[in-house]
């Protein structure tokens, strides 16, 4: 039989007032995955809680369990990224990771290794502040764990050996088409050579390596294009924070692009 009370460590991905003085919490964690816990008095002044339970902090926590909701009886924070808080373009990059965890992962179904994903991706944030690459790498390590590997070796439809020169992509096929299936696709958008490289070089490496690809804006804009069609498609909706995370970037338009590009050094792929 489970104990009562628990530790663990976890990440706050969402929070909510609730009643007077109290959270409900949205805690991504390691033991136990996405799970929902009370904080109780964490709103009040002075309250051991509060700072503790900030959203996008990595606690130590204790929590015993209820009948609908756990409670936290304990919190320490061990990260508050405090780099990535003084930016408010790496606190939505950072509010968006959060979204799509919470939009995809399950309750109560342990998932370390995504666990660890989401944390390594906001320590590089805090550390790095490249929001853009990190975001996108996030959203493509994340697909490919789901099951949702988008396919970029061979033809989505036809199964054939992608040439090197520009094809298409559709999520709803399951990713790159080639010129000849793609063409006549009226839901699939154009992808650059480039693009086809940096996505197969994201879908093998660490996200150090990730970090460490320089992308020219314009491929950055077509990739972060493609990925968000990939998601959007998946959940069938739009998620919040796309909308305040393009204004931030000043980037309206990032569904509407085209294609391609010229500064990314293509043998790195």
């Amino acid at each position: 039989m489970a104990s009562r009370v628990y530790r663990t460590t976890g990440i706050i991905i969402k929070r909510h007032k609730f009643g007077e003085a109290d959270r409900l919490l949205t805690i991504f964690t390691a033991d136990y995955g996405k799970v929902r816990a009370i904080a109780k008095g964490a709103m009040r002044p002075g309250s051991k809680l509060g700072g503790n339970v900030e959203l996008l902090t990595h606690s130590q926590l204790m929590l015993s369990r209820g009948r609908n909701l756990d409670i936290v009886t304990q919190a320490q924070a061990l990260d508050i990224f405090l780099p990535m808080r003084d930016s408010l373009e790496l606190m939505s990059c950072g509010f968006y990771l959060s979204e799509l965890v919470d939009s995809f992962i399950e309750e109560n179904v342990e998932d370390r290794e995504m666990f660890e994903l989401f944390l390594d991706t906001l320590r590089r944030l805090a550390e790095t502040g490249d929001g853009q690459r990190m975001v996108q790498f996030f959203e493509l390590r994340l697909l490919g764990h789901l099951g949702y590997t988008p396919q970029l070796q061979k033809c989505a439809n036809c199964n054939r050996i992608l040439q090197p020169e520009p094809n298409y992509f559709n999520p709803a096929q399951g990713g790159v088409l080639c010129r000849e299936c793609g063409y006549s696709d009226m839901s699939a958008r154009p992808i650059s050579v480039n693009a086809q490289k940096v996505l197969r070089l994201w879908q093998r490496s660490d996200i150090a390596t990730a970090g460490r690809v320089k992308l020219a804006a314009e491929l950055a804009r077509e990739i972060k294009g493609i990925l968000r069609d990939n998601v959007r498609y998946l959940l069938e909706k739009q998620l919040k924070s796309i909308d305040w995370l393009d204004r931030l970037a000043g980037d309206s338009s990032v569904n509407g692009d085209k294609a391609a590009t010229e500064n990314f050094n293509g043998s790195q792929a």
